[in-house]
């Protein structure tokens, strides 16, 4: 579907209904159900073949909404009135009542929430009037939708409605902070770089990205993987290899992130040069060194993942 009023009205209703529904937001696109109905839930992590030990966020369209799912902190809330809407996901402990399926969080005490910045997210969250659970529109594991012809690609009729918002504009997902008892750390990098996070603190705070048990989404070790191999911080391809290119010295061949070595059009491009690079059936991808700060820590936090080997958790 489009993503005009009656077409966002007819997804709502079907997310109302328990169906699936994918959406853009500013990240990736979203595979979204109504996250109060424990069966929609269940259909999510069955259409991605998702771990159910690896929670899935709820989106909310407003920081008022949020603050009826979780209990904020003052740290917490600081982050929320500083990104929100934004690509920053929050984990707090759940609020007593929360109507959101505890299949979504996993059966732990703790809730994941964001506040997506895209017009026609937010359209649907006020139309849907409840809280939405939306991992990425893609089979788990593999490369995360920033178009909704890679929802249609991979997921089929898995969906019953995809929403056509055109191309995600940050390209990466959302960073995720846990505000648990045991302080702020982030847990998965993202659209917010880190250095951003710590400057609204006030301190630094820990990194804590890969758990066997995770308490957010992304924390697995080997995700957003495509078919091909990986091999990370290449000069050159080899032969047989396709290169993903970066920057001056190692802009070639079709598949560049950015000529330029802006790293915000690297990661608005990673995942749809990868989607292109393994529709080609090739099967190693040389990639070429990225710096690791601002965007840079997602992307590489990105591609390490994918370059991990497959099934590890």
């Amino acid at each position: 579907m489009s993503a005009n009023p009656p077409d966002i009205a007819a997804a709502a209703e079907a997310l109302r209904q328990g169906e699936l529904v994918a959406f853009p937001t500013e990240t990736v696109y979203g595979l979204g159900a109504d996250a109060g109905n424990d069966q929609a839930v269940a259909r999510v992590y069955a259409a991605k073949g998702r771990p159910a030990f690896n929670p899935l966020i709820a989106h909310v369209p407003s920081a008022a909404a949020a603050f009826r799912l979780g209990e904020f902190s003052p740290e917490a809330q600081a982050l929320a009135e500083t990104f929100w809407p934004g690509p920053l996901s929050l984990v707090v402990p759940r609020s007593t009542g929360c109507p959101v399926s505890l299949l979504a969080s996993s059966g732990l005490d703790s809730i994941a929430i964001r506040v997506p910045a895209h017009p026609v997210a937010l359209a649907l969250l006020e139309a849907a009037g409840r809280p939405v659970v939306a991992p990425s529109a893609n089979p788990s594991g593999r490369i995360s939708p920033t178009t909704a012809e890679h929802v249609r690609r991979h997921l089929k009729d898995k969906v019953a409605v995809v929403l056509d918002g055109g191309r995600c504009r940050v390209g990466v997902e959302s960073s995720v902070v846990s505000l648990l008892a045991d302080g702020p750390r982030l847990i998965r990098h993202g659209g917010v770089p880190r250095t951003d996070i710590e400057r609204c603190l006030g301190h630094a705070i820990l990194v804590e990205t890969h758990a066997a048990r995770p308490h957010a989404p992304g924390q697995l070790l080997s995700h957003y993987a495509p078919h091909a191999e990986l091999r990370l911080n290449a000069e050159a391809p080899r032969e047989g290899e396709a290169y993903l290119g970066f920057g001056p010295l190692h802009a070639r061949g079709p598949w560049t992130l950015s000529a330029s070595g802006d790293l915000v059009e690297a990661a608005a491009n990673l995942f749809r040069l990868l989607h292109e690079i393994d529709a080609t059936g090739i099967s190693s991808i040389a990639v070429a060194p990225v710096p690791h700060h601002g965007l840079g820590e997602a992307i590489n936090d990105r591609l390490q993942r994918a370059a991990a080997p497959r099934g590890m958790a």
